[in-house]
Order: structure tokens, then C-alpha cells, then sequence
């Protein structure tokens, strides 16, 4: 398994910070910020994140996220321009994925049917710009309530009707208790099509409490995390993994430091189950 950190976790710093860190607590790779990049990319060029990463060794897993990609509207054309910039990006800098992120339902019984639909017509239009540049699109099932998209069950029912080679799936520990997915659900995933997990833990608190800004290091909470990694492995995912963290107290830490403690943290839930390089 790649253990990768991740831009969020360090959401204050710049992107040359995140690339710097990583290498220095002996990541291999990054998940990248979007908005991380956006700021880079005022003053250099794609060629210059590439050769930012491959000075430091580090090695881009994903770049993460369009957010709300349904129920858009005439701003879905918005949400495909951004698809094609993060796309070519990607491309550029040879990161194989861009995370995606379901919307918020509409309203509080908006039927299944209607979101499956919904999702699937617009991966498919992001699929096409995706497939132009070769990369793929991971799509994140969103645990908190409010979202139209909260299991692993939901999201792979989804993928599997978009019927798109490029289209995978984002598995994050927060999300998955948070939304009340259940481990058996993974049995029926393919593991080639999980191209992201997110390791985090959450605090014991109600479950209506949940918010990113409450997330903790790996195995400091309640989430089943060694259970589920117990069950991944059980289904051959040996892909990428990044520790992602929004926790404000976390973010007036030293970079390194935080970096350090995470990869420590998820070292100690990850090698009872993976090799992890």
C-alpha cells in the first residue's frame, strides 16, 4: 500500500509546504489540494508542480476535489470546466485522479431513483472530460447527514451504472461510519475500482454531531478503523492511502510535525494488514 499524506491535513500551509513535509516524514506521496494548486498556478506553471514533486520524490495519488457535481443546473457547466482544468493538471503533473464529490439531496425525501439518475448522467459528462487527459475520476461517498450519497453501497450502485471504465470509487473512514456503512458492503467491490482511501478517526460523539472539523488522527476514536482495513485487505485493495485530516487544532501545529505524527499514527492501524511503503 502507498501511504500518501494529505493537503487537507495541513489545510493552511502552502503547496510547496505540503510537497516539502511529505518527503522530509518519508512519504512517498500526496493527495493535492485543489485550491492548493489554484494558488500555486497563479505564479508558476504545471511543469513546475512536476518538477516540484519530483525534486522532493513525491509522488501525486490524487487531486482532490470537485465538490457537488449533481443537482447543478445551468452551473454544471461550471463544474465541467473545472473537471477539464483539474484534468489537464493531472495530465501535466502525471496524477492519475480527481476526486469528485456527491451534492447534498435536494430535499429531505428526494427519491433514490432520482439521485442515482442524477449522479450518473453528470459522471458520465465528467467521465468523457476525464477520459480526454487519461485520468480517472474517484467518487467519494459523503457520510454526514444532509447527502444524497452516504454508503459505499449507494456509491458503488452508482459507479456501476455510469458504466465508465474511468470511474472508481473514494473510500473514507469518517464518511464510512458517519453514514452508516456496513462492512460487508465492501464484499461486493471491486478493488481496482477503489482508487482512494482516506484514513482518519472520529471522536465519540453523536453521529448527528459529525463534521470534518472534528476529525482525529487514526486510532485516537471510535471508527471501526482496524476493522476495515482488516476488511479491504481481505478484498485485495493495495492501492493508495492518504491520511486526511480538517481539524483546525491540527492546522497550528508545525507541518512537519503533523506530518510526522500522522504517518506514525497511520503506520500503527495499517501494518497489521498491508505492506506499506
Amino acid at each position: 500500500m502507498q501511504l500518501a499524506f494529505h493537503g487537507a491535513t495541513t489545510m493552511t500551509s502552502n503547496l510547496e509546504t505540503d510537497v516539502r513535509v511529505s518527503a522530509q516524514a518519508g512519504y512517498r506521496a500526496l493527495e493535492l489540494w485543489a485550491a492548493k494548486i489554484d494558488v500555486f498556478l497563479e505564479q508558476h506553471a504545471s511543469s513546475d508542480l512536476r518538477r516540484l514533486l519530483e525534486a522532493h520524490g513525491v509522488t501525486p495519488t490524487a487531486i482532490n476535489s470537485i465538490e457537488f457535481i449533481a443537482f447543478r443546473g445551468d452551473e454544471f457547466e461550471q463544474i465541467k470546466a473545472r473537471c477539464h482544468r483539474l484534468c489537464a493538471i493531472a495530465q501535466a503533473i502525471g496524477c492519475p485522479a480527481v476526486a469528485v464529490i456527491p451534492s447534498p439531496a435536494p430535499a429531505w425525501n428526494s427519491p433514490w431513483e432520482m439521485i442515482v439518475e442524477e449522479h450518473v448522467c453528470a459522471l458520465r459528462e465528467l467521465s468523457d472530460v476525464a477520459a480526454e487527459y487519461g485520468v480517472k475520476l474517484a467518487f467519494e461517498f459523503i457520510g454526514y447527514g444532509g447527502f444524497s450519497v452516504r454508503t459505499p453501497r449507494g456509491a458503488w450502485e452508482i459507479i456501476r451504472r455510469a458504466e465508465r471504465d474511468n470511474i472508481g470509487m473514494v473510500i473514507d473512514v469518517a464518511h464510512f461510519f458517519a453514514g452508516g456503512g456496513l462492512l460487508e458492503e465492501l464484499d461486493s467491490i471491486d478493488p481496482d475500482r477503489i482508487y482512494a482511501f482516506h484514513l482518519d478517526d472520529v471522536p465519540d460523539i453523536p453521529k448527528e454531531a459529525y463534521s470534518d472539523a472534528l476529525r482525529l488522527l487514526p486510532g485516537l476514536g471510535v471508527a471501526p478503523v482496524d476493522e476495515l482495513c482488516a476488511r479491504l485487505a481481505a478484498i485485495g485493495y493495495d492501492g493508495p492511502c492518504s491520511i486526511e485530516l480538517f481539524r483546525p487544532e491540527y492546522w497550528e501545529w508545525d507541518p512537519l510535525e503533523l506530518a510526522v505524527r500522522a504517518r506514525e499514527a497511520a503506520l500503527r492501524v495499517l501494518s497489521p494488514h498491508f505492506v506499506v511503503v
